[in-house]
């Protein structure tokens, strides 16, 4: 039964879809009034109305087929397009690219527009079943699906307006997404369609353009922030402190021995001498953070908690950005149950932002797991930044073990709606340098600048 119902959801759903990629606003507009008085003039004694409905038909027939007639000029012309995608994209932030269309026939095209084909958005069976699961009011279960359905929707791209496409020439133009989602962005491919006279119906030919480009969280604005840690001397720092400023200071020249890193060698006086010789640096110290992102999530949890792990992922990726100027590196990422370990220095903020933007909710694991995975990177750590979605005693007890190794924390509470299962209590800190803030969900940024 449930699986039935998901089907017809999915095939309402692409009927939709359909729709709207078919017909221009005027068009829906004018569908919508054909139902409209297709009902009302159903007793034709009584009510003039079906002569509106008629000549509604009428309109949309015409459109119909001279679309058709447009689209059969379109699809007897050869037409190649190439993207050029930048690397990343940022959620909220548009992202601009350009797009070479090669007019491959002998006939001029215009009056066409180009829009985006994205991946599949539409949600999958077990969220449709966390959803049956969670609420048994029906009007509840409606409300929560249409967020879940908004909430999937990769990009929003509006259709765009094309020159004059010359016979056997290329033509480039700027195209612009808004991206809604984070995660690897798909694109499909692209639509070039033309309106009919009458501007109700687009008809058009679709290209296969697969690519992709991956979406970063959302980022929020931080204060300048005194992050908890002190400064230590680590052996084999140098690939880490020349990431923010604190490169190795040159010492001496010596001969290569057998072991040392071709990274270290002076090529200049190995061209001069014409033996490998190696550059000695004095090691600066650093100050190595961790940084724990909670995405630990059950299949019962209130609806509110996906917010929430969104936020938790963007104040983490603000952080991982903001770490770059000041003098301090993350050295471990936590999320879930996984440690990543971040030794290339010179791309820390790119490789964070990749983690997170691939982040996916843990529900097979409780937050209880990941206290060992902290532990055994402890010894490396100075200070560090916790984003928790709840607070409890599993949570609680995680800080108590860092602060009992001597590592200063930050930890950032995110309340929903409903509260937390405890109120968070700054007695718990011993450390000096610990802090404990909660943020509310409906109002993160002024929680982070209050810090």
């Amino acid at each position: 039964m449930k699986r039935g119902i998901y089907r017809l959801l999915r095939l309402s759903h692409t009927v939709q879809q359909w729709w709207v990629q078919r017909l221009t606003l005027s068009g829906l507009w004018l569908l919508g009034g054909i139902f409209m008085f297709g009902v009302i003039g159903l007793d034709v004694k009584r009510s003039l109305s079906y002569q509106v409905f008629a000549f509604g038909v009428a309109l949309m027939g015409v459109a119909v087929v001279s679309s058709q007639l447009g689209s059969a000029r379109l699809h007897s012309a050869k037409l190649r397009a190439v993207r050029s995608l930048p690397r990343f994209g940022t959620v909220g932030v548009p992202l601009r690219y350009g797009v070479r269309l090669h007019n491959v026939s002998a006939k001029r095209l215009r009056d066409l527009s180009l829009t985006e084909r994205f991946g599949d958005s539409f949600p999958d069976f077990l969220d449709f079943q966390r959803i049956i699961r969670g609420s048994t009011h029906p009007k509840v279960r409606r409300k929560v699906w249409l967020k879940l359905l908004a909430q999937r929707q990769w990009a929003f791209a509006p259709a765009i307006a094309l020159p004059l496409l010359a016979a056997k020439q290329e033509t480039a133009v700027v195209a612009e997404i808004m991206p809604l989602r984070r995660g690897l962005l798909r694109f499909q491919g692209l639509t070039i369609a033309c309106t009919d006279p009458l501007g109700l119906v687009n008809r058009g030919a679709m290209l296969d353009v697969p690519q992709s480009v991956l979406i970063l969280p959302q980022r929020y604005q931080l204060p300048v922030i005194p992050l908890p840690g002190a400064r230590r001397y680590q052996a084999g720092e140098r690939s880490l402190t020349t990431a923010i400023g604190d490169s190795e200071e040159f010492r001496a020249l010596r001969a290569y021995r057998p072991g040392d890193s071709v990274r270290n060698l002076h090529w200049k006086s190995w061209a001069k001498t014409g033996k490998p010789v190696i550059k000695e640096h004095q090691a600066e110290d650093a100050v190595r953070h961790a940084l724990i992102v909670d995405t630990f999530q059950r299949a019962d949890e209130d609806e509110w908690k996906s917010e929430g792990m969104e936020a938790a992922i963007a104040i983490a990726a603000s952080f991982a950005c903001d770490l770059q100027t000041q003098t301090a590196l993350i050295d471990r990422l936590f999320m879930g149950t996984t440690a990543h370990h971040l030794d290339d220095g010179f791309s820390q903020a790119e490789q964070i932002l990749t983690v997170l933007a691939a982040a996916e909710p843990c529900r097979d694991q409780d937050f209880s797991d990941l206290l060992a995975v902290v532990q055994k990177n402890m010894s490396r750590l100075h200070g560090c930044i916790a984003v928790f979605l709840d607070w409890d005693g599993d949570r609680r007890t995680l800080i108590g073990q860092l602060e009992a190794a001597g590592i200063a924390v930050l930890v950032l509470v995110i309340a929903g709606a409903s509260g937390l299962s405890e109120m968070p209590d700054v007695i718990c800190l011993r450390h000096p340098q610990s802090r404990l803030q909660v943020l509310a969900i409906d109002n993160i940024q002024a929680g982070l600048w209050a810090l």
